[in-house]
């Protein structure tokens, strides 16, 4: 699959940086259009269907980003004065701007998890009791593959127990699923296993899958049919997106299975990072983020200083952490050559 025209540098930075293949690209402009705030746009009505239904969901709402998915998810399950419970590196509260005090008025209640992940047993300890001093807890949110966790994966085991508990305490339960074709894909898992546990799912369709726009939020009928009415006031009615609903359909079409690849590159930057002694640790590589602890020779910043001087483009996520994001427009060449400028330095 190559990148609609060639770029200069080999880009790390995350899965979102990917071009439409010609293929995606040929297929959005054959997409029958209309005007989607009227629900007239058959390429995004198919679009909600199809992931709602891959899900076995009801319902689906294309929206521009994840950031939204998520809000819109948070705004839908809760009210003013409400609590979110979710793990401290989770992205809904990490990289949202406050969104979820801006947009819903709800506090969140933080837990220290593994990697991005919590346990049932955390959750029932998180839960308010009924106490006019605290806030009422409302809504449990996951993310499945955490990001700053390295892409881990949950255990699918530990997802049932949080949604019991969840159920039995009159809790939503919302899955960040950003990444969650790749958590599919390496744990060989089903789409529908988590349509059933879970109340919500956000999907993004434009990091792993390729796709150049778009987040798809599904659920129940009248879960959707509330939350289409809160991006409304969010300003996500986006029109004649009927393109970027094609390009989401195609993704989903042509490239889950492919992640598989992703994954299986992500290890071989994970090694070659393992012979350099100034790479003190590297997190579990189980998808396709690889997050290594800098120390020595380099801090993170200056090694991605480094490496940018060849062309190669990764993140420091902190003074000692550097993130490598595999996706598809990574190809054998530039795996190669980023493989062995590492070996040099």
């Amino acid at each position: 699959m190559t990148a609609i025209y060639l770029r200069s540098m080999i880009d790390f930075r995350s899965d979102t940086v990917t071009l439409p293949t010609p293929a995606m690209l040929a297929f959005m402009q054959e997409a029958p259009i209309g005007d989607d705030v009227f629900g007239e746009d058959p390429s995004i009505n198919a679009l909600e269907a199809k992931t709602a239904g891959l899900f076995g969901m009801e319902a689906g709402l294309f929206c521009p980003s994840g950031t939204m998915t998520n809000q819109l998810a948070i705004k839908t399950h809760t009210q003013a004065g409400d609590e979110v419970i979710c793990e401290e590196l989770s992205h809904i509260y990490q990289y949202e701007g406050g969104g979820i005090a801006s947009n819903s008025g709800c506090s969140v209640k933080l837990l220290q998890g593994n990697r991005g992940r919590i346990t049932a047993g955390q959750v029932l300890a998180a839960i308010n009791p009924e106490d006019v001093h605290k806030p009422i807890s409302k809504l449990v949110s996951l993310e499945n593959t955490c990001n700053r966790g390295g892409g881990a994966c949950y255990n699918f085991s530990e997802i049932e127990a949080i949604q019991k508990v969840a159920k039995s305490n009159g809790l939503g339960l919302h899955l960040d699923g950003a990444r969650i074709f790749n958590a599919i894909v390496h744990k060989k898992e089903d789409p529908q296993q988590y349509g059933k546990v879970f109340d919500s799912i956000s999907i993004c369709l434009s990091k792993g899958l390729g796709a150049p726009v778009g987040s798809v939020l599904i659920g129940a009928a009248p879960f959707i049919k509330k939350a289409r009415r809160w991006r409304k006031v969010f300003g996500g009615g986006m029109r004649q997106a009927g393109s970027l609903a094609a390009a989401g359909i195609y993704a989903l079409d042509n490239h889950i299975d492919r992640l598989k690849e992703d994954h299986t590159k992500a290890l071989e930057i994970k090694n070659a990072l393992l012979k350099k002694d100034f790479v003190k640790e590297i997190f579990e590589v189980e998808t396709n983020i690889v997050i290594a602890h800098i120390e020595g020779k380099y801090n993170a910043p200056e090694l991605v200083k480094a490496l940018k001087e060849k062309n190669i483009l990764a993140i420091a996520m902190a003074p000692a952490l550097i993130r490598f994001v595999l996706h598809l427009d990574i190809t054998d060449d530039m795996l190669a050559n980023t493989i062995a400028t590492i070996d040099k330095l």
